[in-house]
């Protein structure tokens, strides 16, 4: 069966090879998005999208798209990002459709903003990224139970995520009354209480040389404009593995890597992987309190 039969959108250059050490093509990477539509639309619905796009694969040039021009078609939202300099109208991907069209432009991840398209300056959740400098993936997932703790002393839901690449992600939903400004407050003022606790194995240094052996907490993906992976996006990387939500008994499953899950098998894995972040909506809590308690945390 072709592609035009089958999907909803033309392909073109089905056959161009992106992943060139798998032999992954755009049609697997359209055949792939196309698989795990339903699981994946929910995250993108209603938020801006970043599109990383490789026209030449993913041993060529790599650049984010964040504009959507005239020549999208109407089945492609718009949200106006407004700067001091300039309003950019970035894509909003609502529909089977507008994904495909998009996996079409080469655009291997998706990267959403934290905020709807209604209101553009209050989240509706956070996000923070386990960054480690080294392989040892078990700190990672050590890591992310020190960060869940200190989540949960605070009142707030966190749900995990593979990278795809190197580390974990955590989200944690939103009421979204508080502004862009005060969840990058929080989140800065979390780190800093987490790595407080656990010096010497985090930290909040940006500049790589300065980490040593320690995992990175980074909490810039919450800054006003930025972006996070979607859930269920492709990683441009050898295996073409992919971020996926996952429960957090699983990372007590010493086979787990960030790279557990891959274009190869994760369609056939996605709806049960898609139940471990269910009802994540119904948990979106205010930062109010967890600001509060966030204030004792860090004198006590």
């Amino acid at each position: 069966m072709t592609e035009e039969t089958r999907l909803p959108v033309r392909i073109t250059h089905p056959d161009k090879v992106l992943f060139p050490r798998d032999g992954y093509t755009k049609s697997d990477v359209i055949e792939y998005y196309a698989s795990v539509a339903n699981v994946m639309l929910p995250y993108l619905r209603d938020h801006p999208l970043a599109m990383l796009r490789f026209n030449q694969g993913i041993d060529g040039e790599r650049f984010f798209h964040k504009n959507a021009p005239d020549y999208f078609p109407e089945f492609i939202g718009r949200a106006a990002m407004k700067t001091a300099k300039r309003t950019t109208m970035m894509p909003v991907v609502d529909n089977l459709e507008a994904l495909l069209y998009i996996a079409n432009h080469n655009c291997i991840e998706y990267h959403v903003l934290p905020v709807r398209t209604g209101d553009l300056w209050h989240p509706d959740r956070m996000v923070f990224d386990l960054d480690p400098s080294t392989e040892d993936f078990g700190l990672v997932k050590q890591a992310a139970g020190w960060l869940r703790d200190l989540l949960d002393e605070l009142g707030l839901s966190a749900f995990v995520m593979t990278s795809g690449s190197r580390g974990l992600h955590i989200w944690v939903p939103l009421d979204g009354a508080a502004t862009v400004e005060d969840v990058g407050e929080f989140t800065n003022a979390v780190a800093h209480v987490l790595t407080s606790r656990y010096p010497k194995e985090l930290t909040t240094e940006f500049h790589k040389q300065e980490r040593g052996d320690r995992i990175y907490v980074d909490v810039g993906r919450n800054a006003p404009g930025q972006h996070a992976v979607a859930p269920f996006s492709l990683r441009a990387k050898d295996g073409a593995p992919v971020a996926t939500p996952i429960a957090w008994e699983a990372l007590d499953d010493a086979g787990l890597t960030p790279t557990s899950f891959a274009l190869r098998d994760l369609p056939e894995r996605a709806e049960a992987q898609s139940e471990t972040w269910k009802g994540m909506r119904r948990r979106a809590k205010s930062l109010g309190p967890a600001a509060k308690k966030l204030e004792k945390a860090g004198s006590g």
